[in-house]
Formats: structure tokens, C-alpha cells, sequence
């Protein structure tokens, strides 16, 4: 029984790590916000 406590314990440990980890990547960096354009292929504009 105790072998199953430690096994539980490690598994919060790192699950606490991994979701620590993840919230910090969340909320401290964010990605450059830019505008992409491409042009589009088989598509024809109406003229009016």
C-alpha cells in the first residue's frame, strides 16, 4: 500500500509541474500577432 501512495504522490508532482508549466507558457508568452494575406487560386472576382 504504501508503493501505491508514492506512486500517486509522483504522479501529482509531475501533473502539478506539467499544469505549472503550462499555465505560465499561457499566460506569460504570447505569439506576434501579424497579417497574412495569400492569393487564392481558381477563385474569380465579379466585376461590377
Amino acid at each position: 500500500m504504501p508503493s501505491l501512495f508514492r506512486f500517486l504522490f509522483v504522479l501529482m508532482i509531475l501533473g502539478g509541474i506539467g499544469g505549472g508549466g503550462l499555465y505560465v507558457l499561457a499566460t506569460y508568452f504570447e505569439p506576434d500577432t501579424k497579417e497574412i494575406s495569400k492569393p487564392l487560386r481558381n477563385v474569380k472576382l465579379k466585376n461590377n
